[in-house]
């Protein structure tokens, strides 16, 4: 009889332990949704701004070829747009993205951080007239475009791990082929983009080009968001 109820003690312990547990799962299933719905939401307006600020920075450029600025004044809107830039960026550390997201937002930084040095390059270009600076603007456009589209992918990836949060034990690996063939889809739709803004250097023969060029590729990005898995 006194080994039964030692017996019936411990089955209790035991289903107590399990309750906690799951209880505690529930929790950290719940706390885990909600940092990563407001970290979804912050990361989205900090790239939002960053697309604003650059439509900006170019739109500004077309004005002073129209006549519509002295090139001064392009200049002080120029050193301003470094500024915004800047202030943009450090966002990024005020984040707290849950660990499977981490990446992605340290990707994103970066892209934002080597298109805030392409635009130095570019200013240094519109500056000087010195061709080298504008060279390197290219390059790290390219650079800045390459990292976003990684951390694109690390956010998606990580998102659709978890398909859902309420149901963890429903837990499925991203659509690897899928996002694959969606990425893929997304840089012929970029290149096509570079074949019909750029010349055969590979610059643009005017402002307005450079406009068309950058709303084209912010159209590839769209779309591949759109349709990552």
């Amino acid at each position: 009889m006194k080994k039964k109820k030692i017996q019936n003690i411990i089955i209790a312990v035991i289903a107590v332990l399990i309750i906690g547990a799951i209880a505690a799962y529930n929790f950290s299933v719940e706390q885990t949704k909600q940092k990563g719905l407001q970290f979804g939401t912050e990361l989205e307006q900090i790239q939002e701004d960053v697309k604003e600020l650059q439509t900006k920075f170019y739109s500004e450029k077309t004005r002073w070829e129209e006549g519509d600025i002295t090139k001064e004044e392009l200049l002080e809107f120029y050193e301003k747009h470094l500024k915004d830039f800047e202030e943009i960026i450090s966002r990024y550390d005020e984040l707290s993205p849950p660990e499977i997201f981490k990446s992605s937002a340290d990707l994103l930084k970066l892209s934002s951080e080597v298109q805030l040095e392409s635009d130095s390059q570019f200013i240094e270009w519109i500056k000087t007239g010195d061709e080298s600076a504008k060279i390197r603007s290219d390059t790290q456009i390219q650079e800045s475009l390459e990292y976003e589209m990684l951390g694109l992918v690390e956010f998606y990836s990580a998102k659709t791990g978890v398909k859902n949060y309420d149901e963890p034990e429903k837990f499925e690996a991203p659509q690897t082929g899928l996002t694959q063939k969606v990425i893929q889809i997304s840089e012929n739709m970029k290149n096509k983009c570079d074949k019909k803004y750029r010349n055969e250097l590979g610059e643009f023969d005017s402002g307005q080009m450079e406009i068309e060029w950058f709303n084209c590729t912010n159209e590839a990005k769209k779309w591949k968001i759109e349709h990552l898995p």
